[in-house]
């Protein structure tokens, strides 16, 4: 090397096998840039160079190995790419954006190809990129425990392996377990990791840099297996009877689950099928392509915004009080031991606080408790905990009717009934207990927290702290801003939510937030289109060609019809008749009053849950439409823009009455919070992507066709004057 590299420590030991460490500088995490990659190709051409290296081990000066590409660097890419094709054209800028794009791919072919033996030794994370990185050395061993984790989570973010990892991962695993693993982008523990054909060894992480050394003394080879001639895949050939299994039905999978919205999935089901008719090279150039093809989608464009780099500056705290000292709820009570509250008090205990689990008597305090306990078995029976972790959790959590017991408590979240009297009992027991600092927190999903804060003696230490169900699988959680709440209280809930590994958001407050008016709006647009005849069937299957995780009913099922109708009965008590859907209404009154259907939870709602067996659609649903249209007469393509677009224009309004002010927010709280297609990058970034003025003209055709609820909003009309974006304030203020 030329010069000492800055990102790696490089040595070689008296047997000449070089060790470098990767250990970037001023950074907790390793991930690669293009000074690491500029590096490792110096350390490679050192490595041949010098006679007296017989070989190299890479390995992690850090607590993880690496978390892979640093996104933002790519970002870069699609920004330099218009740069030069505004100046020198088209072809300039696309063989460039091309060579730079496949970078990576190269320096991996590089060193795998170099003549000389390079083993991975692996701990903590190894994700993405860095994970490429261990599949181009010629041996792997991975760190036997807990931390270590290694996958290939590129999908997740609308992208896919662009380093050589289609390629690598097809020629070491039947081909049909590698387009699941690379479908999936899971993170895959060391032993699975070693089953699977990814590892070669598992070892204690004291002893991986040793056993990785020992490989190269004892003459290991520098050849990878697609290297040597007469390699045949694990498969067999594409074309073969055996290669005739696979591809049909792994491309009626695909379309199945992603239903052609993600162009990343289709590029990974493209490379692996085009590469594995080719030699290694070739199949690295073909996956360079795609690669190079999908960087440039909207749809990475979009996800790689909201799902890595906003959620990254969110859960980093980007909307957090500046001022406030950071805070640590050491010991936090939950009033309320039903399902949602048990669910809170098992991710607080699960973290490492003590909690206090309240309720009217100890037996309703125990049956939270015993819930906590299932919970904990789950992921014992799943290998995701241990014994002694039951053992510890459950130590943590005192349950008790005595509101006493919460007198050194730091934070008190509340998940009582949704009524604001019994919220306001409550309260005044709490207060009575709590002590003075502490930061009193209500779950409610849909009443505002400024009128709840009035049976408060200390509203500024009030705030909204809404989970959603299931609390231990759900990722977003909405911090709610009420009208006297401080700034004190909104970083308390903001710390609490980080430890417990959840993205918090932080909006204003009104009458279901923001997730449950989006959420609503879409429930509310599947009930419409019961109520015109759609095709029950029709309503589910095209909800998820949107995107959406889930049908409509289906999700009301979950969330129960008796709530659904009892929150549009207290919306029209307040509001009136002229807040609610008169149509919706008749549904829901008709499935809960009439037929006694309240949903999944008494196994009779919009589907039918019989024991043991598959949902399925209820029969009487058809009862429930006045009139049947002919499915071949619905336009698909506008259902699905139904199903957006309802969500998307709730999310412009909540951005034009100030209760969410972040796009970050929005975007993220939309995707982890409902599951808004993904895809978009979410709710205000299909507007942004699909252009506001190309959106406020396909709201004004629904709205000619639906109804009002399809009305753009001021803000939005007005970007599609102005050519606006949501974002554009945020790169302002950049």
């Amino acid at each position: 090397m030329t010069e000492a590299p800055k990102n790696f420590r490089f040595e070689t030991d008296a047997d000449g096998i070089a060790l470098a460490t990767w250990d970037m500088p001023g950074r907790s995490m390793n991930v690669i840039t293009m000074e690491v990659m500029d590096e490792l190709e110096g350390i490679v051409d050192a490595v041949v160079a010098d006679e007296s290296i017989k070989g190299c081990v890479i390995a992690s000066g850090k607590s993880n190995f690496s978390g892979g590409a640093d996104l933002t660097m790519l970002q870069g890419l699609g920004a330099e790419y218009e740069r030069l094709k505004a100046s020198e054209g088209e072809e300039v800028a696309m063989r460039h954006f091309f060579e730079e794009s496949r970078r990576l791919s190269l320096v991996f072919r590089k060193l795998e190809t170099c003549g000389k033996p390079f083993a991975a030794a692996v701990h903590g994370l190894c994700l993405g990129g860095a994970f490429e990185l261990a599949l181009s050395c010629h041996h792997r061993v991975l760190a036997d425990d807990d931390k270590t984790r290694v996958g290939l989570p590129e999908i997740k973010v609308g992208l896919f392996p662009g380093g050589g990892g289609t390629q690598r991962v097809a020629r070491l695993m039947q081909t049909g377990d590698a387009l699941q693993m690379l479908f999936k982008g899971e993170q895959i523990r060391p032993l699975m990791a070693k089953n699977m054909g990814l590892a070669h060894a598992v070892a204690p992480a004291a002893e991986i840099v040793e056993r990785a050394k020992a490989w190269i003394r004892e003459g290991g080879s520098a050849v990878a297996p697609w290297d040597v001639p007469k390699f045949k895949a694990p498969s067999g050939k594409v074309y073969s009877p055996a290669g005739m299994m696979i591809w049909p039905p792994a491309n009626a999978i695909y379309r199945r689950e992603t239903h052609d919205n993600y162009p990343a999935a289709k590029a990974i089901l493209a490379s692996v099928y085009e590469g594995l008719q080719l030699p290694m090279d070739l199949g690295l150039k073909v996956e360079s392509r795609y690669f190079a093809h999908i960087l440039r989608t909207k749809e990475a464009q979009a996800m790689i915004r909201t799902l890595f780099i906003s959620m990254g500056e969110i859960n980093k705290g980007a909307r957090r009080p500046k001022d406030v000292e950071p805070t640590q709820a050491r010991k936090v009570g939950v009033i309320g031991a039903g399902f949602m509250g048990a669910g809170i008090a098992y991710v607080t205990a699960q973290a490492g606080m003590e909690v206090v689990l309240i309720d009217r008597d100890q037996a309703a305090a125990d049956a939270g408790k015993a819930h906590c306990h299932t919970l904990i078995t789950g992921q014992i029976n799943r290998g995701k905990a241990k014994t002694a972790d039951r053992d510890a959790l459950l130590g943590r959590i005192t349950a008790t009717p005595d509101y006493a017991a919460l007198s050194e408590c730091d934070l008190v979240i509340e998940a009582v009934f949704e009524d604001p009297a019994v919220k306001a009992e409550v309260i005044a027991k709490v207060e009575a207990a709590l002590p003075e600092q502490a930061i009193f927190a209500s779950n409610t999903s849909t009443l505002p927290i400024s009128g709840l804060a009035q049976a408060s003696k200390r509203p500024e230490q009030f705030v909204g702290i809404h989970f959603f169900s299931p609390v231990e699988k759900m990722l977003l959680v909405e911090v709610i801003r009420g009208a006297q709440t401080g700034d004190r209280a909104i970083a308390t809930a903001l710390d609490y939510v980080r430890a417990i590994k959840k993205t918090g958001i932080v909006v204003n407050d009104s009458r279901g937030f923001f997730a449950n008016r989006c959420v609503l709006a879409y429930v509310r647009e599947g009930h419409k289109m019961l109520a015109e005849g759609v095709p029950p069937a029709m309503i589910e299957n095209v909800a998820r060609m949107a995107g959406m995780p889930v049908g409509p009913l289906s999700l009301n099922d979950e969330v129960a019809l008796d709530l659904g109708l009892k929150i549009l009965r207290a919306t029209e008590a307040q509001l009136g008749e002229a807040a609610i859907d008169l149509e919706q209404k008749r549904i829901l009154v008709t499935m809960v009053e009439t037929h006694n259907r309240l949903g999944r939870k008494n196994k009779r709602g919009f589907y039918d849950y019989p024991e043991g067996g598959q949902k399925k659609l209820w029969p009487g649903l058809a009862d429930l439409q006045p009139n049947r249209l002919d499915p071949d007469s619905i336009d698909v393509e506008e259902l699905k823009h139904r199903f957006l677009a309802v969500q998307a224009l709730e999310a412009a309004r909540t951005v034009q009455e100030g209760v969410v002010t972040d796009p970050r927010e929005a975007d993220v709280g939309s995707i982890l919070g409902f599951g808004f297609a993904p895809f978009t990058g979410g709710a205000l970034s299909y507007i942004d992507f699909m252009g506001a003025q190309a959106f406020v003209d396909l709201a004004r055709a629904l709205e000619a066709k639906h109804g009002s609820r399809f009305t753009p909003p001021d803000n939005l009309v007005a970007m599609a004057g102005n050519g606006g974006r949501f974002y554009d304030a945020l790169k302002r203020a950049a």
